[in-house]
């Protein structure tokens, strides 16, 4: 795995992390009804920072095999679709108050998560093992999303 490659897939991800800095749970969010398995606050940072370092370990492993796959192009795109949809939730989900829009987000961050752990898989099985956590939390956070949303169905929305 190449240490500059690792670095660059970190920034990337880095990047779509601020904002969570930006966009932080406040009390709009803790006003939310939310399901009882709601994970605490300081869980999140927690497991986006894991979740980040695999990914770019992940992403830095398949791409250092670009002149042995013909995939590899293919799952670096998907890479870089499912990090904008990864950036874009916050946003949407705390900035706006838009617990539908989130949700779509979600489904397109949830597909792309997917693709991108099939296509890792299949070049470089290491790379879609450390892509599996991701799937998981996607999918805890989808539900969640999802909750929030079905119990809340009268929040109002940021207009911006």
């Amino acid at each position: 795995m190449s240490l500059p490659l690792f670095f660059v897939f970190l920034a990337s991800c880095l990047t779509a992390g601020t904002t969570g800095a930006v966009f932080k749970p406040n009390t709009w969010y803790d006003s939310l009804n939310k399901p009882e398995w709601t994970p605490p606050n300081w869980v999140f940072p927690t497991v986006w920072t894991t979740l980040y370092i695999l990914m770019s370990i992940a992403a830095a492993r398949v791409a250092g095999l670009a002149g042995e796959n013909a995939e590899v192009g293919m799952a670096l795109a998907l890479w870089g679709l499912q990090i904008g949809f990864n950036t874009l939730w916050t946003p949407i989900f705390f900035g706006l108050h838009r617990l539908g829009g989130g949700m779509i987000v979600l489904v397109g961050l949830w597909l792309t998560v997917f693709a991108t752990t099939i296509l890792f898989w299949r070049i470089d099985w290491v790379a879609g093992l450390l892509f599996v956590p991701y799937v998981i939390w996607v999918t805890t956070a989808g539900a969640l999303n999802w909750s929030v949303w079905r119990r809340n169905p009268n929040e109002p929305a940021v207009t911006p």
